[in-house]
């Protein structure tokens, strides 16, 4: 039997799959397209998606091929950033969804990962054993759970009968690559021109020429599901910006709206739902592609815990109620950023006030620390405000922190060298060492990061180690 069937290959299922073979378990990946999308929707990594890739190890190859940018805005207002942000990574480092995809893809078939294109599940039942997924060409795969990774329009969450409430489109954007006969220099002046009223508009060069292009659609479409033609392309272009720019030979194209949903639940059974499948939201800060990587790097080693039979009874059922109250906060933010680039007086107005609302420091640190996913705080309890919220990359003596996490294992950072981890030792690594950063005598992380225990107390010690851990 495999251990964890994972339909869809995009960035959530496959660096779930990672995640899911850093702790041995057999992951079989469906993806049913025949092939990885062209499709470029997303384009950027956020400060806490960098934090997950470096406590992985994986940083690096990703800022071989990014751009770093300044992080500080929020419904397209730039304001300076706020000094000393509570992360190495005070930046979003600029890279097209694809190139991402591909990277953490790699990654997933480097450790092992069955991925499959072209197997499409339309069918699923479970029982106290295990999930039996029905594919379209007839064929059954057997696992023992199975997660839902097959974006806002999910199958398995559709077959779960999981609700799927919120918010339908008002409004529709089309995007595509093209080229475009008009002189660069013109495009520039007339983007330049139309932004100033028009926030939802961008034409954008790409390395391997042509240009990036997004625009207001004319209405809202009955079948999302189809690609616009390239004369809608065309026909939205002018309506916004008064020419085409003799737009020809797209590559791709596509059309994105700002419907706000969210599955009621996150798990049904032996069957759970991660990413898209679980969320969607309005594109504003770019905030999609990062909440489905931080989703898997919630539930991964918590789904192989279950698997290997040292899970507390209800540590699968912490991964909805850590992640779903995240991306309910996701969707507000999203919306409110909507609102925000709406045209109307209304909106104009409540814009301008934010806009001097972020000349305060501590409000843009706080909108920052939101949209970066840096101030996610989980609810583990009373206790100092580190608890429950993730540890920055602090140095140690040896180096830096995350260093010593790529093994997806929990960690005792212990800088009294009293401690002990013990019975615990093949699930969490006790370091002792010292960092001039951390004001406690000992953390003890969570293989996601979070800190769910300080102080120096061996026995509290052993009883967040039970909780967390198992016995």
């Amino acid at each position: 039997m495999i251990d964890v069937l994972i339909a869809g290959g995009g960035p959530t299922g496959v660096m779930l799959a990672s995640e899911l073979r850093l702790q041995g378990l057999d992951v079989v990946v469906l993806e049913r397209d025949a092939g990885p999308s062209k499709i470029v929707r997303g384009l950027g990594l956020h400060t806490r998606s960098l934090e997950v890739l470096d406590q992985r190890g994986l940083l690096e190859r990703f800022l071989e091929l990014g751009t770093t940018y300044p992080i500080g805005g929020f419904a397209g207002i730039a304001k300076p950033i706020p000094p000393n942000l509570d992360t190495a990574f005070p930046h979003i480092l600029g890279l097209p969804q694809t190139v991402v995809e591909r990277l953490l893809r790699e990654h997933a078939l480097e450790v092992g990962t069955d991925l499959r294109y072209g197997c499409e599940v339309v069918g699923l039942s479970q029982d106290d054993e295990g999930v039996t997924a029905e594919l379209a060409d007839g064929s059954q795969l057997r696992s023992r759970y199975l997660v839902g990774c097959d974006g806002g329009r999910s199958t398995v969450r559709k077959l779960l009968g999981i609700a799927f409430s919120g918010h339908p489109s008002r409004q529709e954007w089309l995007l595509g690559e093209v080229e475009l006969t008009a002189p660069a220099d013109e495009v520039l002046a007339v983007m330049t021109e139309v932004r100033k009223t028009q926030f939802g508009f961008g034409a954008g060069p790409l390395e391997t020429g042509g240009y990036r292009l997004v625009t207001p659609a004319l209405e809202v479409a009955e079948d999302r599901t189809r690609p616009p033609t390239l004369e809608e392309l065309r026909d939205a272009t002018r309506a916004t910006a008064g020419t085409d720019f003799g737009m020809h030979s797209p590559q791709w194209l596509s059309r994105f709206g700002d419907a706000t949903r969210l599955a009621e639940r996150y798990r049904s059974g032996r069957v759970l739902l991660a990413g898209d499948a679980a969320h969607i939201h309005p594109p504003m800060g770019g905030q999609g592609l990062n909440l489905g990587i931080q989703d898997a790097f919630n539930l991964g080693w918590k789904l192989a815990a279950a698997v290997h039979g040292w899970a507390p009874d209800d540590l699968l059922d912490t991964y909805e109620t850590e992640r779903h109250p995240v991306a309910a906060s996701v969707l507000d933010n999203t919306r409110a950023q909507a609102e925000l680039m709406s045209l109307e007086p209304g909106p104009q107005a409540v814009r301008r006030l934010v806009s001097e609302l972020m000349d305060f420091e501590e409000v843009r640190r706080f909108l920052i620390e939101k949209v970066s996913a840096i101030g996610i705080r989980y609810d583990f309890g009373d206790g100092p405000d580190l608890l429950g919220r993730r540890l920055r990359n602090v140095n140690l003596k040896r180096g830096p922190l995350y260093a010593q996490m790529h093994a997806g294992r929990g960690l005792l950072l212990d800088q009294t060298g009293a401690l002990s981890v013990a019975g615990w030792a093949d699930r969490v690594d006790h370091v002792v060492d010292v960092s001039e950063e951390l004001d406690a005598p000992a953390v003890l992380l969570r293989p996601d990061g979070h800190v769910v225990w300080l102080g120096d107390d061996q026995q509290g010690l052993a009883t967040r180690l039970s909780r967390w851990f198992g016995a």
